[in-house]
């Protein structure tokens, strides 16, 4: 007899459906797993024949054959024991095929046949919803893979209390969803002494999605500004909070089966590896940019990162999605971040402040800054200076805008491309907007074309350069509420290019 179970494999977050066929025949006593398991899977007969024993089940004095198939599927992780467990119950005649054939099941086993925490159950019970199965999943788990509404999920703590189900002993009630995350890290803006500049910066930021590189001396509070940007960003939407988990999911990182609605903020320290902060490694795991899927990546400390780690960072900007090639794998994650670079002006920070400075400067800034090539900075649409803040400013009362002030501005602009891009599916903000549809909702007038002509002879622009201008600009515009792109809104985008060279506003409005 061959009996079956159901379980799944990971591609990225793809889920990939696995069928679990055992077969119990006369021959030479052994316990075997074929159809390309990993070392973890491999391990899962020592794990089920502990469990067994643990439950007073002996395995028949008869060769037992666990096919994972599809058999050119890799099959990796400790989640193979339960689907492992229950088709060979089933092959006993333990649990009715019948109705393990109606369930999606994964899970790791203890050797007392208790079900131990894995990853992927959001995902998991997503590929049950469509393929119209329950879901049979660790206790712990239950929480998290629940919030898969079209999916009657089933949490155990034991294998005992899986048997009973399936055998109509003892029928488990379906698992409730997690709680939604009220997420509070009092991180407030008001906080921000003086740095008008900076705020100003942040909001546009986060009303279009724009890449942000903050320079300045050690202290003026460029960690300070990034780490306040999540707390402007809209809350995320039930389908960007789903994406957003299923990552933390697969990563392990989903705190207590509870969904965020928080954008996600990662600050990878500069001394990670390229698999870290792209994916990779053992696995193919999510990386860095992949955690911070519709929210921010902040990079601190930009010029000390491997030349070869930002210049991977590149491609995925650009299309908001990264392919982790390995020999056996093509692995696809979702990557659409805003991206926040921190940088001294050299190395030791105090270039600006001649008492100070090394006696390199100012040579040493740049030969500092030089180690970003010139395609990464022409992804940052907004490029700051970020000087030390006056004591004055630090012994005043606080008397700027609070983040929920500010957020609000910017769920008002959020707003406005809502409605501007409902019909164009694959953007979203501002930032996303194809150079063809910027033609149509950031046109210039005649006098902006005049002022960008002069920032493009000056700055020689790039093309890239040239559109970030225009998606820059339509947000400031839509920040103050104007259908249309306007001068100031184009002086202040292109004010935002190279601060420290352009002169300011007016010097490109007089024509110089």
């Amino acid at each position: 007899m061959i009996a079956t179970a159901h379980s799944v494999a990971f591609e990225g977050v793809e889920p990939r459906l696995v069928e679990v066929q055992c077969s119990i025949t006369a021959g030479m006593p052994g316990f075997a797993i074929v159809g390309l398991p990993d070392k973890a899977v491999s391990e899962a007969r020592e794990r089920v024949r502990a469990a067994f024993g643990a439950l007073a089940i002996a395995l028949p004095n008869k060769r037992v054959t666990v096919n994972l198939s599809p058999a050119d599927l890799p099959k990796e992780g400790s989640h193979f024991d339960l689907p492992i467990a229950l088709a060979v119950l089933a092959a006993l005649q333990i649990v009715p095929q019948e109705e393990l054939a109606r369930c999606l099941a994964l899970g790791e086993l203890a050797l007392d046949g208790r079900l131990v925490a894995v990853t992927g159950a959001l995902p998991a019970a997503l590929a049950a919803a469509e393929d119209d199965r329950a879901l049979i999943c660790p206790r712990v788990c239950g929480p998290e893979a629940a919030w898969i509404e079209a999916v009657t999920v089933l949490a155990p703590a034991h294998l005992r209390e899986a048997i009973d189900h399936l055998t109509d002993r003892k029928p488990i009630p379906p698992a409730a969803p997690g709680r939604v995350i009220a997420e509070e890290d009092g991180l407030c803006l008001s906080q921000v002494r003086g740095q008008e500049r900076a705020r100003r910066a942040l909001e546009i930021a986060a009303a279009g999605r724009h890449h942000l590189m903050m320079i300045g001396p050690p202290g003026a509070g460029k960690s300070m500004l990034a780490r306040r940007l999540p707390g402007l960003m809209p809350p995320l939407t039930a389908r960007e909070a789903l994406e957003t988990s299923m990552i933390q999911s697969l990563a392990g990182t989903l705190p207590q089966g509870g969904i965020s609605r928080r954008a996600p903020f990662q600050e990878p320290h500069h001394t990670a590896s390229p698999a870290a902060i792209i994916g990779g490694g053992r696995g193919a795991r999510p990386g860095q940019i992949s955690l911070a899927h519709n929210g921010v990546l902040f990079l601190d400390e930009l010029p000390e990162f491997p030349r070869h780690v930002l210049d991977s960072l590149r491609q995925p900007i650009e299309t908001g999605q990264v392919l982790v090639a390995r020999a056996n794998a093509h692995i696809r994650y979702p990557c659409r971040f805003l991206l926040v670079a921190a940088a001294n002006p050299c190395r030791c920070g105090q270039m600006a402040d001649a008492a100070r400075a090394c006696p390199r400067a100012p040579g040493c800034g740049a030969d500092y800054l030089s180690r970003l090539s010139g395609p990464m900075m022409d992804r940052f649409d907004l490029r700051i200076e970020v000087p030390p803040v006056v004591l004055d400013d630090l012994q005043r009362p606080s008397d700027g805008e609070t983040s929920a002030t500010v957020a609000a501005r910017v769920a008002e602009a959020r707003a406005l491309q809502d409605r501007r891009y409902r019909n164009h599916p694959l953007v979203q903000v501002n930032a996303d907007a194809p150079p063809d549809l910027l033609d149509e909702v950031a046109a210039p007038d005649a006098e902006g074309r005049a002022l960008i002509q002069r920032a493009a002879d000056r700055l020689g622009l790039t093309a890239r350069g040239y559109h970030r201008i225009l998606r820059t600009a339509r947000s400031i515009a839509d920040l103050g509420g104007c259908d249309r792109v306007h001068s100031a809104h184009l002086a202040e985008a292109i004010s935002y290019r190279l601060p420290s060279q352009l002169g300011g506003q007016a010097g490109l409005a007089r024509g110089g």
